[in-house]
């Protein structure tokens, strides 16, 4: 199966340096652009469905990546990170190191668990693998859920910090699994 991960094109929060969690935040005009070139990109790549989460974010990205040409399936499994209290406050209140650290598994503040987001991207990734094996899957989510599917089907390691630099808008990277 091979499976093309995409992050959501830019936000004014993502802009801003907002932390926006699950809240339903729309794509302003560059993030639509961005979307509209790496769509030029995967023109010639052949998909049988595409897994989405179900903000309004993803779903217009994925719309504009693939418009009507395969079933689209929103999973709740690949929200965003709940925020909790970060949710709408600047990106300086949250401690990225502190909350991907699989170790101390940190929830201050309402922050959803690292193992928790983990978890729940691994159900996701189980479940596809149980129904699909030669197929070609879009995932269209977030930058918490793509970085532990990215860290699960990678197989890193599940300990110490998992961060890994930052995953840009419209960032897009395919696997072989």
């Amino acid at each position: 199966m091979k499976i093309t991960l995409v992050r959501h094109g830019q936000t004014d929060d993502n802009l801003n340096g907002i932390m926006q969690g699950r809240r339903n935040v729309l794509m302003n005009d560059t993030g639509r652009r961005q979307c509209q070139m790496l769509r030029m990109k995967l023109d010639n790549m052949h998909f049988d469905y595409c897994y989405m989460s179900p903000l309004t974010r993803t779903v217009e990205t994925a719309m504009i990546l693939i418009g009507d040409k395969v079933e689209m399936i929103p999973d709740q499994r690949i929200l965003e990170r709940e925020m909790g209290e970060l949710d709408g406050k600047p990106r300086e209140m949250y401690n990225a190191y502190k909350y991907w650290d699989y170790d101390l598994n940190k929830d201050d503040f309402g922050v959803e668990p690292v193992q928790s987001v983990i978890k729940r991207c691994e159900e996701f990734l189980n479940y596809l693998k149980d129904k699909y094996t030669d197929e070609s899957i879009l995932i269209v989510t977030h930058q918490a859920p793509y970085r532990a599917l990215k860290t699960l089907i990678t197989k890193k390691e599940l300990k110490g910090s998992l961060l890994a630099g930052m995953i840009n808008n419209c960032a897009c990277e395919t696997f072989e699994i």
